[in-house]
């Protein structure tokens, strides 16, 4: 089994270290996937980009005599000329396209370990999105059956991936993940999702993820498959994914595409170039357009933004701070935003893997009301006993000491002591307007905590800027006065 050490965590984001038999590699990281037949970058070259492993697919080299006589004489490493970890797909792309390939599972396994693979993949059965039930569900068997075959034709050396599938149906993602996890993999890829992306059907991605990371050991790597656009890095990873792969950087480039972090932009419709790696430095937009080497220079381009966002992405996880960084780059696309409301679908799972104390937290829209902290605290109002009079406030006031308790009033929270102002989560940073969706997660848990306190006598001073019908609903409460708004 690998090892994976979890350095630091965020939501159900992590920074790991995975161990592998050419090197230890931080994650959560872009793998470059190579052509072995045509590399618009040398492999030689991905280190200079921030690469520190590469997939390449083992089918490919496989069929062509000179490539397969190479890697069996020399070694991946040396076919490829880099020196750090590979991992390498099984035809199962090829499967999915074509209908068919030419090895079994137990040729490509047993092809994998004789060339020095670092991560070997089965030849399982990537399943289409929108398949029947019952097809989804034979193609898991068929996968299950033969991942547990490839587990006992691997013992030592080769690190062995488990891919979990099962369409879009959640309850078989996370039974396949649950099986392939009693069985035990090394690193576990969620296939059969590139339809999904092609599509933008990024709330079903989200699904899929959730659901097959449900059924997993929380500390099992995860990979992605073919999911290289940098707009949804945050988002993938704040669901616990660890390893991406992207060929989006060249086959972009062939397109004339040029990725940011936001979309993607055709380079013959740009007028400027908004991004400062080397390739935009040295190039106005027209020079761009115009070189001869174009192809080229886009494919650096993208690899220099993939991972600088994947950086952008460690760093919101080292500092605490992921799921606003999420909830940015989930506005750049209104199909990006529906994963976003789709995520916080699942802020009850998120919240038992979110630290418990972290960075400040910011407000970034109405999404953030469903934060996992925020669920968080609703559950925590259950152990907070209150008696006697209780003034809750919304703005600063000298009446405090004619109360036996003071609670400050903040959406999307709610009522909590003041002493906690300074603590997160309460020192979270917020808008001075609070937006309905706010309101009424700070009302509702106002609410329970009055229902969970019936003996107390309550008094609100509330904010113009606060209204809202649940307001209503507090006041028809026998213990629960609400003062007029104070204008701001």
């Amino acid at each position: 089994m690998s090892q994976f050490d979890i350095i630091h965590k965020d939501a159900a984001g992590r920074i790991g270290k995975l161990t592998t038999p050419h090197g230890v590699v931080e994650t959560p990281t872009v793998m470059p996937v190579i052509n072995p037949n045509l590399q618009t970058i040398k492999p030689s070259e991905m280190r200079d980009f921030g690469a520190e492993i590469l997939i390449t697919n083992s089918y490919i080299i496989y069929r062509k005599d000179e490539l397969r006589e190479k890697a069996l004489k020399d070694g991946l490493h040396a076919l490829l000329d880099f020196d750090g970890p590979i991992m390498t797909d099984s035809g199962s792309f090829q499967l999915s396209v074509y209908g068919e390939v030419e090895v079994t599972n137990e040729m490509i396994i047993d092809f994998q370990q004789k060339i020095g693979t670092d991560i070997g993949v089965p030849l399982d059965i990537p399943t289409h999105p929108d398949v029947s039930y019952e097809k989804a569900k034979e193609d898991m068997d068929i996968t299950i059956g033969r991942l547990k075959a490839a587990r006992e034709l691997v013992k030592d050396g080769m690190l062995l991936a488990g891919p979990v599938q099962g369409a879009t149906y959640k309850d078989l993602r996370e039974e396949c993940a649950r099986e392939l996890s009693d069985v035990g993999f090394d690193v576990y890829p969620f296939g059969a999702v590139v339809p999904l992306m092609e599509s933008y059907r990024y709330a079903d991605l989200v699904d899929v993820i959730a659901s097959a990371k449900k059924g997993l050991d929380p500390v099992a790597p995860v990979h992605l498959f073919g999911a290289g656009h940098p707009m949804m890095f945050a988002l993938a990873v704040a669901l616990g994914c660890d390893l991406f792969d992207s060929a989006a950087y060249a086959l972009y480039a062939k397109d004339r595409r040029y990725i940011t972090s936001r979309g993607t932009y055709h380079v013959d419709k740009l007028k400027y170039l908004p991004c400062s790696c080397p390739v935009c430095i040295a190039h106005t937009a027209e020079e761009l357009k115009k070189a001869h080497n174009c192809t080229d220079l886009l494919a650096r381009h993208n690899l220099y933004v993939t991972f600088e966002e994947m950086r952008e992405v460690k760093q919101a996880i080292w500092e605490g701070n992921l799921l606003e960084l999420v909830e940015q780059r989930c506005r750049s696309h209104p199909r990006m935003l529906e994963a976003l409301k789709q995520m916080y679908t699942y802020s009850e799972w998120l919240e038992e893997c979110d630290p418990s104390s972290k960075s400040t937290l910011f407000y970034c829209g109405p999404e953030s009301s469903k934060r996992p902290e925020v669920l968080r605290f609703n559950k925590q109002l259950e152990r907070l006993t209150i008696e006697g009079s209780v003034l809750i406030r919304a703005y600063p006031t000298k009446i405090d000491k004619e109360y036996d308790n003071v609670l400050m009033f903040k959406p999307p929270f709610g009522s909590y002591p003041q002493e906690l102002a300074e603590v997160y989560p309460f020192n979270a940073e917020v808008v001075r307007t609070p937006d309905y969706e706010s309101l009424e997660t700070a009302y509702q848990n106002t609410i329970k905590l009055v229902e969970l306190n019936p003996d107390a006598t309550y008094t609100f001073l509330m904010k113009d800027t606060f209204e809202h019908p649940l307001v209503e609903k507090l006041a028809a409460m026998d213990n629960f006065t609400v003062v007029p708004p104070k204008s701001d």
